[in-house]
């Protein structure tokens, strides 16, 4: 209820600017009546009230109708109003000059220009200030001088009170509209960098265990008719691989969902996983070997599913495009990092897709692996080998190690 009329002034300014200039207009008029005949000495003499003082001061009041417009010009006219009121032999005080006055904070608070805000009013106060001693030069320092030096000053400060606050409350808005556009900025990077993931995740599941249910079936078509034995057992492991496609596809899409309670909670994969992952790549015909050099250390959890998506991802290249030949994945730990290498032999056929490859763009796959590793601050590169073949080679950074907590020696 308060900050509802706190408002009220400013939604209603034309209204209020109207009852402002009603009551200066009456107060000058009223002050007309009152003539002291003895410098402020003598006694205080009733007179009927002035008409020309009531039209120089309505002039002024109306003046202050558009005081927001034109200021200068309004403090211009309420002065001079003012002074013609003086010379009519009446006092300049706060009551006559009321409407300089707040023409005067008007000009304060309104002006753009700080320097024209800070001398006008202090021009048109000392106008009025020479015009009252023209008038009664001696004493100089009456009560109606000090008054007009009185509402100088407090014309001033509250005109410059009005603008600070003015000023601050802009600063605030605009800081508040731009911490709402940062805020929604920052929504929007999030989304996307989440979108990505679950993307880059996606085509890691899908084109691994397509690539591996592919060469699944052509082995078992190949070995229908003579060795229907192993064709069957092949076929069994491409029932179990498109379970697993789609287990992995429904863990990872109900990531989407706010609420999936039949997602199945299995642990995100990692080089904890290597050995199976190696093992449903040697069931499609591919000869792999696995070399680890160095003390194993634990990696972040990012780079954990990091290293495991690279290694999927390059073997499921070589599975795509290097046939059945070998392959090798190399670890190497080192103090600060893990270099991860995916070698393949290649072949004739496989160097030929290379070569289109190379030419055409760097597919997905190269492009999924590479933003996986800059995400958790490591690097990767890929290219053909000098002496025939395709590596993939990432490095990724280790935990640092764990120091001990100094003892607490306090007693």
């Amino acid at each position: 209820m308060t900050a509802e009329w706190s408002q009220w002034p400013r939604r209603h300014s034309r209204a209020v600017d109207v009852v402002v200039a009603i009551l200066l207009c009456a107060l000058a008029t009223y002050a007309s009546r009152l003539t002291d005949h003895g410098n402020g000495q003598g006694p205080v003499v009733v007179r009927p009230a002035s008409l020309s003082v009531f039209l120089l001061s309505a002039t002024a009041s109306l003046a202050l109708l558009f005081r927001r417009v034109a200021p200068r010009t309004v403090l211009v006219i309420a002065t001079g109003c003012a002074i013609v009121i003086g010379a009519l032999g009446f006092e300049i005080s706060l009551l006559t000059a009321g409407a300089a006055f707040v023409a005067m904070y008007s000009l304060g608070y309104w002006s753009a220009d700080l320097r024209t805000a800070k001398v006008w009013p202090l021009l048109a106060g000392a106008a009025l200030l020479i015009a009252s001693l023209i008038q009664h030069f001696d004493p100089i320092l009456t009560g109606g001088r000090i008054t007009l030096i009185a509402g100088v000053m407090v014309a001033g400060a509250f005109a410059e009170a009005g603008r600070s606050r003015r000023n601050y409350l802009a600063a605030l808005h605009a800081r508040a509209e731009l911490a709402e556009r940062t805020r929604e900025e920052e929504a929007r990077q999030r989304v996307g960098e989440e979108r990505l993931r679950i993307a880059r995740e996606l085509h890691d599941i899908v084109a691994h265990h397509m690539a591996l249910a592919h060469a699944q079936a052509s082995t078992a078509a190949y070995l229908l008719r003579s060795q229907p034995d192993k064709a069957q057992e092949m076929l069994d492991q491409l029932a179990g691989t498109t379970s697993e496609a789609l287990r992995e596809l429904k863990a990872t899409v109900g990531l989407l969902r706010e609420d999936d309670s039949d997602a199945p909670l299995e642990p995100t994969p990692g080089l904890a996983q290597l050995s199976e992952l190696l093992t449903s790549f040697e069931r499609t015909g591919l000869t792999l070997s696995l070399s680890i050099t160095g003390v194993p250390r634990p990696l972040s959890p990012g780079a954990d599913l990091t290293a495991y998506r690279i290694i999927q991802e390059a073997l499921t290249n070589v599975t795509k495009h290097a046939g059945n030949s070998a392959a090798t994945v190399r670890l190497v730990y080192s103090r600060l990092l893990l270099t991860i290498s995916v070698t393949d032999e290649g072949g004739e056929i496989a160097e030929h897709v290379r070569a289109e490859q190379d030419s055409d763009s760097q597919g997905y796959g190269l492009i999924g692996m590479n933003e996986r590793a800059v995400s958790v601050g490591g690097h990767l590169r890929a290219g053909r080998r000098p002496d025939g073949g395709f590596e993939v080679t990432t490095e990724l950074p280790l935990e640092p190690p764990k120091t001990p907590e100094p003892e607490d020696k306090t007693p």
